[in-house]
């Protein structure tokens, strides 16, 4: 399989976020504030049922006799304080406000920066896509994504600016190399077998729901900066390590 096709599905990706926030550019300077603000709220709520759908998988999630959203919530609270610990949310805005310098961005660089690329490198299809796309060469579930955050993006830049194009180097960065992880190591763990398989398993299932309540984290921040109150927003970025804690705990919580 060629490199090209191993990342076709994330070159789509990349291509419709950046298309997406050239349209959101030129379109929002033409939009009243609050137009904008309404753009941003019909997002989150879109947003909520994505987090809130991916969520539901926890209830297919046991670890020996503890619920799947008991482990989420301990994988998440543990995951903040490891978060905090490493400043995650701080790295992310200095990488913002570094490129932001480095390219002359004005405004709200940072902030559409990080959450353009937090809500769209957050998720089960980032994985389960990368590792498809990567191993078989299929890019469908990235083209559906791609569809999805193309409109977000379109949505985001218009309230934030050209920071929200350059989460597609996030995309590029992070999806890319799921892909050709996948294509060098994914065929060899699944032993040759179909990689939605992935998606019916119980440490899968629980990232799923544990990320989809980020994304939660995620649409109410972007209804907090709908309504112009961008300083009670959840701190996402601390969240992250949940994504790695989850399976771990259903790990042991199966040997309790």
């Amino acid at each position: 399989m060629s490199l090209l096709d191993q990342l076709s599905g994330t070159l789509i990706n990349v291509a419709t976020v950046l298309a997406g926030t050239v349209v959101g550019l030129l379109l929002g300077g033409r939009l009243p504030e609050r137009t904008q603000r309404t753009l941003l709220q019909t997002l989150s709520l879109v947003t909520t049922f994505i987090g809130l759908d991916m969520a539901g998988s926890l209830n297919a999630v046991k670890g020996g006799s503890i619920p799947g959203v008991i482990l989420a919530l301990v994988a998440l609270a543990l995951g903040a304080v490891v978060g905090e610990m490493l400043g995650i949310e701080e790295g992310l805005s200095r990488l913002g406000d570094t490129l932001k310098a480095r390219f002359r961005g004005g405004g709200r660089f940072t902030e559409g920066f990080v959450a353009a690329s937090l809500l769209f490198c957050i998720g089960p299809m980032t994985v389960v896509g990368g590792i498809q796309n990567g191993l078989t060469g299929d890019p469908s579930t990235y083209v559906l994504k791609a569809t999805l955050d193309g409109i977000a993006s379109l949505a985001l830049a218009g309230a934030y600016g050209i920071g929200v194009g350059f989460s597609a180097l996030t995309v590029l960065l992070l999806q890319g190399g799921i892909s050709l992880l996948a294509g060098a190591f994914a065929s060899g763990l699944l032993g040759g077998a179909d990689p939605s398989i992935l998606k019916t398993n119980p440490y899968v299932l629980l990232i799923t729901g544990t990320g989809g309540l980020t994304i939660v984290g995620i649409a109410w921040n972007l209804m907090l900066a709908g309504l112009g109150w961008e300083d009670r927003r959840v701190r996402v970025g601390s969240l992250l390590p949940a994504l790695v804690i989850a399976p771990v705990a259903l790990w042991l919580a199966g040997r309790v």
